[in-house]
C-alpha cells in the first residue's frame, strides 16, 4: 500500500454544488462537512475528474490513426509504435492498447466485454464503453458483463487547511489546531489560541500586539514566530508565509462561512436580450487562494498478474493532475470557476 499526499490551491473560485435550491442567504449552496460545516471538495468529485483527465492524457498520446481507428492496434506488437514520441513510462503498460476515451466515464456498454484480441475489431471510438484492460480502468475500477474489478486508488475529500480572508493588513490565511491536525501538519512548539484571541504566525523577530479584522470580526492578536510546515509545497508556501493566522477551533467555521464568495446571476431572455423576469439567483463558492489537503491510497492486488505497478499509477495521477490548472473541477467552469493547482507527493 502507498499513501500519496495531495495539496492544492484554488486559482479560481470553486463551486461543488449540493444540487437543487435551498431557502437561505444563497440559492445554490456548496458541499460542506456535516460535522464542522466547513466547505470541502468531495472525494467523488476529485476521483471523477482525475479519471477523466487520466484518460484524456492517455488518449492524447496515441498517434492520430490509432486513436481514431482502434481496430488498427490489433496488428501492432510493439506498444510504443502506437504512441507519439516522448512516451511516459506509465503509458507503456500493456493493457493501454485497449484503452478508449469512454474509459473515462460511465460505461454505456456494460454487457460487452473485450475478452481477447479477436474482439478488438468490435471496438469503436464512438460506441464502446470501458475496455477493462487499460491503466485507467485498473486504477479507478470497472464493471463489464460478468467481470468487474474494484479500483486500486482510493480518494479522500479535499479539506480546507488554509482559508484566505481580507484584512486591514492585506490577505491573511486562517487555520486552526483541528484543521492542521486533520492534515497531519505539525508546527513544533506552537501555542494555539484560546478564547477570542488569535495568533499571527511570522518568521520575523518583531513582537507586536493589536487587533485584526477577519471579515466582520475584530479580534485581538499577538505575533508568534513559528517555522512554516516543511510538508507544504514551495508554490503554496510563497503565498502564505508570514500571513498565517491561527484562530480557535470554535471560530474557524464561522469565519470561513462568513467569507465565502457569493455571486448573483440572472438568466438572459433570448428574445429581448434583457434579464429574464424571475430568473435571479445567487451562488456561493470557495474563494480563490484557498489551500486544500487530502490523500490518495494505492493498494496492490498481488493475486492479479495483469495490474499496473503502483509507480506507474502514481506517475499517471501526477501527469493528469496538471489538467486541473486548465479545466478545473466542479460547476460553472466555463464562467471563471474551478481551476486549481494540484500537488501530489
Amino acid at each position: 500500500m502507498s499513501d500519496l499526499k495531495v495539496y492544492s490551491m484554488a486559482s479560481d473560485p470553486i463551486y461543488i454544488g449540493t444540487g437543487g435550491y435551498t431557502i437561505g442567504r444563497v440559492d445554490n449552496t456548496i458541499v460542506r462537512d456535516p460535522i464542522t460545516r466547513i466547505p470541502k471538495i468531495p472525494g467523488s468529485s476529485f476521483a471523477g475528474t482525475m479519471r477523466f483527465y487520466s484518460a484524456l492524457k492517455l488518449q492524447s498520446a496515441f498517434k492520430e490513426e490509432y486513436r481514431m481507428n482502434p481496430s488498427k492496434r490489433k496488428v501492432i506488437d510493439n506498444l510504443e509504435k502506437l504512441f507519439n514520441n516522448n512516451l511516459e513510462e506509465w503509458m507503456k503498460y500493456e493493457g493501454n492498447k485497449w484503452s478508449m476515451m469512454k474509459c473515462a466515464g460511465q460505461d454505456d456498454k456494460p454487457n460487452e466485454y473485450y475478452e481477447n484480441d479477436e474482439e478488438i475489431e468490435k471496438m469503436d471510438s464512438k460506441k464502446s464503453g470501458h475496455c477493462g484492460h487499460c491503466i485507467v480502468c485498473k486504477t479507478f475500477g470497472y464493471s463489464k458483463d460478468s467481470k468487474s474489478q474494484q479500483g486500486i486508488a482510493f480518494f479522500s475529500d479535499l479539506n480546507i487547511i488554509f482559508f484566505p480572508v481580507y484584512t486591514r493588513e492585506g490577505i491573511m490565511w486562517i487555520t486552526s489546531k483541528q484543521l492542521l491536525e486533520f492534515a497531519e501538519i505539525s508546527i513544533e512548539g506552537v501555542e494555539f489560541p484560546q478564547g477570542e484571541k488569535v495568533i499571527v504566525v511570522q518568521r520575523s523577530e518583531k513582537n507586536k500586539e493589536g487587533n485584526i479584522n477577519l471579515g466582520w470580526l475584530n479580534l485581538p492578536y499577538e505575533i508568534k514566530h513559528y517555522p512554516i510546515a516543511d510538508e507544504l509545497p514551495d508554490d503554496i508556501k510563497k503565498y502564505i508565509q508570514n500571513k498565517i493566522v491561527l484562530v480557535p477551533d470554535d471560530l474557524i467555521s464561522h469565519i470561513i462561512n462568513s467569507n465565502l464568495e457569493v455571486r448573483t446571476s440572472v438568466s438572459i431572455d433570448p428574445l429581448t436580450g434583457a434579464s429574464k423576469v424571475g430568473a435571479l439567483f445567487t451562488s456561493e463558492a470557495i474563494p480563490r487562494g484557498t489551500v486544500f489537503y487530502g490523500d490518495i491510497r494505492l493498494i496492490e492486488r498481488p493475486v492479479s498478474n495483469d495490474m499496473p505497478s503502483l509507480s506507474q499509477v502514481e506517475a499517471m495521477l501526477k501527469d493528469a493532475s496538471r489538467y486541473y490548472e486548465s479545466f478545473g473541477i466542479g460547476g460553472m467552469v466555463t464562467r471563471g470557476f474551478g481551476r486549481m493547482k494540484v500537488f501530489i507527493r
